[in-house]
């Protein structure tokens, strides 16, 4: 399945430059510690399949959905026999759409889809899942647009589930939720679009019509960390892809990602990451190393 491997770098090699590649994997076969700029759906249909994922195992079940964004290290391994989706895709098709990079931030580092995990949503999720892998392996006209208005509507269902309003302000009453919900999805889109520069607490505040104090409670509420914790990750994103350039040192990205001082970029991108920056660094390397592709 995995075509191209740079360092621990995959390259997805997209259908005809549509920007979306299924496989039907039957393969038995592990897939060893890799990335990749796309974002990735995997769902069992016959056996199960493991998916690590910052070295937490999760072993899905038939029907089960795990949602890969981009840029997290992950490694797949398989049973002797089985059957599974892998949906591939260019997520930045979907960052046009008004709201969804506010909360894109939420399915990072693997957003699992299960009856126990997410029972309102996940029939529908499955049900759409088959319905791709039907249209892409069909000849219909116009399956590609098909495929992304399923695409698209699979993210209104979880981006949904995420900021529900039954789960989002659960003190406050309805008409007051909404309002809620539209600000800080506003807030988020600010620091998602400005957290290279400074940004502090009395003005994200002030951006949103709510006293320091308050906003901080209702940030937390709403994004179910703080907004301190929500704009490091943005920060941290930004420096995984400025780590892919070799003329770059980490000092430099450490600057260019928004952070004042090379200690604390250190420090968080560990905790978040789950290792040093250079590390990360070197297991982006050059070395490549090239694989069958397989499809059904």
């Amino acid at each position: 399945m995995i075509a191209i491997l740079n360092g621990t770098r995959e390259t997805v090699s997209y259908d005809e430059n549509i920007g979306i590649r299924l496989y039907l994997n039957e393969e038995y076969e592990d897939y060893p510690i890799h990335w990749h700029t796309a974002a990735e759906i995997i769902m069992p249909i016959e056996n199960t399949y493991e998916v690590v994922v910052n070295n937490i195992r999760h072993e899905l079940e038939v029907g089960d959905i795990i949602l890969l964004p981009s840029g997290e290290l992950h490694q797949l391994y398989a049973p002797t026999k089985g059957k599974r989706i892998i949906f591939q895709f260019d997520y930045s098709l979907l960052y046009n759409l008004t709201g969804f990079d506010s909360v894109f931030h939420m399915f990072h580092p693997c957003t699992l889809i299960t009856n126990e995990t997410m029972p309102d949503i996940h029939d529908n999720l499955h049900s759409l899942m088959l319905r791709i892998m039907d249209e892409y392996f069909g000849d219909s006209p116009l399956k590609e647009a098909a495929i992304y208005s399923m695409l698209v509507n699979f993210f209104v269902i979880l981006g949904r589930n995420y900021i529900t309003s039954e789960k989002k302000f659960p003190n406050t009453k309805s008409p007051k939720r909404h309002e809620y919900i539209d600000k800080f999805l506003m807030v988020c889109t600010h620091i998602n679009e400005h957290c290279t520069e400074p940004i502090n607490v009395d003005d994200l505040a002030q951006l949103a019509g709510f006293s320091k104090y308050h906003f901080m409670r209702l940030f937390k509420e709403f994004s179910g960390i703080s907004y301190y914790d929500y704009l490091n990750k943005q920060r941290i994103m930004h420096a995984e892809k400025l780590l892919i350039d070799p003329n770059l040192t980490i000092t430099e990205i450490a600057m260019h990602s928004g952070f004042n001082s090379l200690a604390t970029f250190n420090r968080i991108f560990k905790e978040q990451k789950q290792c040093t920056p250079s590390e990360y660094k070197r297991l982006h390397g050059p070395n490549i190393i090239r694989f069958n592709a397989s499809q059904a």
